[in-house]
């Protein structure tokens, strides 16, 4: 029997419990606010809400710190621990800051049928980034992601909440100069 290892002990378990911090408390702007209330009233309990409370947090803030889930946690009166239990479980939202145009690819079975590790290398070497990386001008940043359910435009990624595919490398690099021109 394999002993337990703890987080400490392997890499890759702290960085998926890694979790930032703002450096300073967070509080949601008068709109956004009104909407948490206006989305209180609507559900039966206010832990109910939690899901569409941490779209407005990620939304005013960025992303969700170990801030925004403290805040959160309080406006839906749950422990912050169960607040992070879903931050980490969901990728949609992000636990560090992450660049203008946040590509996430899709690299579940249909992609990778379909060449998803061929885009993975155009973006890498077109960004000159590895996965979870950000571009020191915060313009890109390069994520996995298991599956965004699009089989259909497999291989394909996520650019911030928009579907993009089926991708080849050269429709990747396409993408890539397109959002470079539009950043200027």
């Amino acid at each position: 029997m394999q002993p337990f290892t703890t987080p400490s002990e392997d890499i890759r378990q702290r960085e998926a419990c890694s979790l930032q911090s703002m450096g300073h408390a967070v509080e949601f702007s008068p709109a956004g606010k009104a909407e948490a209330e206006g989305l209180f009233l609507r559900y039966p309990v206010r832990r109910a809400a939690l899901l569409p409370i941490l779209w407005i947090a990620q939304r005013e803030f960025g992303w969700i710190s170990r801030e925004a889930i403290e805040y959160v946690a309080r406006l839906c009166e749950l422990p912050p621990s169960q607040v992070y239990a879903v931050v980490s479980f969901y990728t949609m939202y992000n636990r560090s800051p992450k660049g203008k145009y946040h590509l996430q690819l899709c690299t579940n079975l249909s992609c990778q049928l379909r060449g998803s590790e061929h885009i993975l290398d155009c973006l890498r070497r077109e960004l000159g980034l590895e996965l979870g990386q950000t571009t020191p001008d915060a313009l890109f940043s390069l994520d996995e992601v298991e599956c965004l359910g699009a089989c259909e435009m497999a291989p394909m990624l996520q650019l911030n909440q928009e579907f993009v595919g089926p991708l080849t490398p050269e429709s990747a690099r396409a993408l890539v100069e397109r959002l470079r021109r539009e950043a200027k």
